[in-house]
Order: structure tokens, then C-alpha cells, then sequence
């Protein structure tokens, strides 16, 4: 490591001032990963000093090259762990940094035409002329980028790269919703037109594309389905929020020679497995991708089916190749016992622990807060218990930590009542089938769980060995 000053002498507000995190950021940084580390004064005050300050940087730095907190916090102990000085190393293989990569910080002036050569310009001002909801001149770019460049690099160099830093903004809270919708609707109105324009298919085989159960995100399968039909290919494409039994119907009616699915978040993976298992018993090949393959490790191991990475040219051509054997292919990893118990039990007690939590948390958080509390949270503990591995939620968490405190303004006090507050309502309404959700809640929240649940932990962990 660099011989970085490690007193501490900062105070919160001057490392907000400094790094440009939120209050409530650091705190969930600390409390979820244990960075950064303050010490306390003897009032409770948190101190950072220079070196907590240079790491938060370096985090923030891994973060504007496309990683998650999670993922960059991961690759921080990595270095330390080898002895190397992460402020030297390069963040990853294969990645520059940001600002050798990304546009400078999303405005609302966009450049003139004449300012839009390269295709990184006109993605500027494309976003430019979304968030200023200037229909006209984004629908102009957008033919113009066209015009100039192959469909292929407007598509994923301009819209899908536009649309990843407005949507990282709008998670941020710099970017409204009615901006990202505007966007997003204008992204899908031109690709559907794309899409409905394309020849018609000169290769054998037909492919479905499409979202799982409960999954709006339409803008990937749609980029899949034109990439796939502009090469000669022959697809459906299904849209988002596509029903198990739906699923069953067109199955049956277009008997496609594979099905290519797509999640974005660990609740609609869950629903994307349970198609994926619907697929291999009927021996149907799946192909499956999306973020939250990218941003939770060893995540595609549980699930039967061609797991086609994070890179689009790299999931058309693992395509193509799953097109000359298609053969079903079962999950690398086959969900225990104890977790498919653990689904059941949990899914039974569900509603007693929501009720559990109302009584003790609605008079410290409005309804409608506390209503979004356990949805997201309850909906993420069914997702990693279906998918067999519940540390599958520190990532989901995040998440949905991001979205109560930037977007529904829940103060991170309020956030960590309320995630001790779940914890009690478990062991309450929880018994040993339900042990890794007591196990991974203890865990998160530094508690130790009571003697007689501790005691049954490692007896479980114990018969999980022999």
C-alpha cells in the first residue's frame, strides 16, 4: 500500500466534501463491506483519515469504469491480500480508466451538430436532448448516427451506452424518472422500428427472446432480437413480463429450436430459472444473460442453460454456436435440501414476519415506505433462496439499499432500525428451517444470533459436512 497518512483527523462532513459520497453512502459502506473503517471519538463521532479518504477515490474511480461497490471492494482486499498497492495497479484487465472511456458529466446543453463527428459526441448530445425531453432533436441524432455509422455501433455505442449513464443517474438521484422513461421510451419506439424493418431470416432454426416473469427491462432482448435477425437468424421476440404459463403456450405453438432469456435483477433471475427449468424438461435449450449475472458472482452456475456473459458481440456468437449442437444443458450447481426447505418455510412465514415488522416499525416510517421496505427485501430473500445461495443478497442489497435512501429518502438511522427489525421478526416467526436467513441477517447486522439458534447453526453445519 502507499505510505498514506492513516491518523484520523477528518471529520464526516469534510470526507463528503472531498469524495463527493453522500452521508448516507458512507454509512452504508461502512456498515455493508467495512469500508471505510473510522474510528470513533469517545462522543461516537466518526474520524477518517487521508488514506480512508484516498481508498473511497479509488472506489469511486472503480465505480465510474462500470463496477459495482461490491465488485470493487472484492478487487481492494484482492490487492491488499497479494501485497500489492492498489493506488499503482491497474483496476482490472482489459479497463482504462474513466476518463480515458466515459463522456465528460452528463449536461443538459447539448453540442450543436456540427459538434456531433465521433459516435462518444453523439451520445453526449443525444443524452443531452433526452434529459432537456427535446423529442425532435434526439429523434435527429439519432438518424443522423445512423446515417454515419453501422446499426450495430449506433446501437450499442450510442443507445445502450447512453441509456447505462442515464440510468446510473437516475439511481444516483441525479436524473428524475420522467427523464429515464423519456429516454428509455424513445430508445424502444426506434429499435422496435429497427427491429420490425429487418429482411426476412436466411438461416435454419428459430429463436425465441424474451423476459422472464416480472421483468419490464425490454432494451437488451430487443438489442438481441436485431443483432440476431440482421444476421440471417429467425426471431420472436416475446417482450418483457412473459407468464411461466404463457411460456408453455408458445412452446407449444412455435416449437422454437432455442429460447434466449434475460434478467436485470436477482427477483426476475429467480423467475428466469424456474423457465429455465420449465425449458430443460422440455428439452428446449436456454440461453440466459443480464446484469445481475455480471454483478453477482458464480450466479449463472445454478442455472440450467448457456450462460452468455456480459459482452454482446461475445452473446451473439456464443449463440450462433449453441445454434449448431443445441443440446439442453443443466445447471453446474444443483440447489440443496436445506435451501429449498429453507424457501418453503420462509415463503409459509412470510406473512406473519411482514406483519411482525408493521407493528413495530409503522410508527417510525410512513406506510408507504415501510410497504416498499418489504416488498424489495422480502422479494430478494425468495430470489437467493430459490437460486440456492443466500449470500447472493449482499449484492441485491445494495441495491435496494440505493433505492430507499436516493429514492425514497429513507434516512440510513431509519434503515438500520428497520434491518434490526426484520432480524427480531425472523427469530420470531423463523425455526431451524430458516436457519440461513437467521445466519446471513446475524451476519450483516454484527449480531451474534442467541445460544439456542447459534447451537442449531452448527449442527446444521455440521451435518452439511458429513
Amino acid at each position: 500500500m502507499a505510505k498514506i497518512d492513516r491518523t484520523p483527523v477528518y471529520n464526516l462532513k469534510a470526507v463528503v466534501q472531498e469524495t463527493g459520497l453522500k452521508a448516507d453512502t458512507l454509512r452504508a459502506w461502512e456498515r455493508r463491506y467495512g469500508v471505510p473503517a473510522p474510528q470513533r471519538t469517545d462522543s461516537g463521532h466518526r474520524l477518517y483519515s487521508q488514506h480512508d479518504i484516498e481508498v473511497l477515490k479509488w472506489l469511486i474511480e472503480r465505480q465510474d469504469e462500470g463496477m459495482s461497490i461490491s465488485r470493487a471492494i472484492d478487487l481492494l482486499q484482492r490487492f491488499e491480500e497479494e501485497g500489492r498497492d492498489p493506488f499503482k495497479s491497474v483496476a482490472a484487465p482489459g479497463t482504462q480508466r474513466a476518463s480515458e472511456v466515459r463522456p465528460a458529466a452528463i449536461k443538459l446543453e447539448p453540442p450543436t451538430l456540427a459538434e456531433t463527428g465521433t459516435i462518444q459526441q453523439m451520445r453526449e448530445a443525444w443524452v443531452g436532448a433526452c434529459l432537456s425531453f427535446d423529442e425532435f432533436r434526439a429523434e435527429q441524432l439519432l438518424s443522423q448516427a445512423f446515417a454515419l455509422f453501422p446499426a450495430e455501433i449506433v446501437c450499442i455505442d450510442l443507445i445502450q451506452h447512453g441509456l447505462h449513464e442515464i440510468g446510473a443517474g437516475w439511481y444516483d438521484g441525479r436524473i428524475t424518472v420522467q427523464q429515464e422513461h423519456f429516454a428509455s421510451a424513445l430508445a424502444i419506439r426506434r429499435m422496435e422500428a429497427l427491429l420490425a424493418s429487418t429482411p426476412a431470416p436466411t438461416r435454419p432454426g428459430r429463436i425465441l427472446v424474451g423476459c422472464p416473469p416480472e421483468e419490464e427491462h425490454t432494451f437488451v432482448p430487443l438489442l438481441l432480437s436485431l443483432l440476431l435477425r440482421r444476421r440471417g437468424w429467425d426471431v420472436i421476440y416475446l417482450g418483457a413480463n412473459v407468464p411461466l404459463r404463457s411460456l408453455e403456450a408458445t412452446l407449444a405453438s412455435v416449437r422454437p429450436n432455442l429460447v434466449v432469456l434475460t434478467a436485470q435483477q436477482l427477483h426476475t433471475a429467480a423467475g428466469l430459472m424456474e423457465m429455465a427449468e420449465l425449458l430443460l424438461q422440455e428439452r428446449v435449450p436456454v440461453a440466459f444473460g443480464g446484469l445481475v449475472f455480471t454483478e453477482v458472482r458464480d450466479l449463472h452456475q445454478s442455472l440450467p442453460g448457456y450462460y452468455l456473459g456480459n459482452k454482446l458481440d461475445g452473446a451473439i456468437a456464443e449463440i450462433e454456436h449453441i445454434m449448431t449442437s443445441l443440446k439442453p444443458l443443466p445447471a453446474r450447481r444443483q440447489i440443496s435440501y436445506d435451501y429449498r426447505e429453507a424457501l418453503e418455510h420462509y415463503r409459509m412465514r412470510q406473512a406473519l414476519i411482514d406483519a411482525d415488522i408493521w407493528e413495530h416499525m409503522s410508527n417510525k416510517m410512513p406506510n408507504r415506505l415501510l410497504a416498499k421496505a418489504n416488498l424489495s427485501f422480502g422479494r430478494a430473500i425468495l430470489a437467493a433462496l430459490t437460486l440456492g445461495n443466500i449470500n447472493y443478497l449482499d449484492a441485491d442489497l445494495e441495491w435496494v439499499e440505493g433505492m430507499l435512501v436516493n429514492h425514497h429518502q429513507m434516512p440510513s438511522d431509519v434503515l438500520d432500525e428497520y434491518l434490526n427489525a426484520y432480524y427480531e421478526a425472523c427469530l420470531r416467526n423463523l425455526d431451524q428451517r430458516g436457519i440461513v436467513v437467521l445466519e446471513w441477517l446475524s451476519r450483516l447486522l454484527g449480531r451474534q444470533l442467541p445460544s439456542p439458534v447459534q447451537g442449531l447453526s452448527n449442527k446444521v453445519k455440521r451435518a452439511q459436512e458429513r
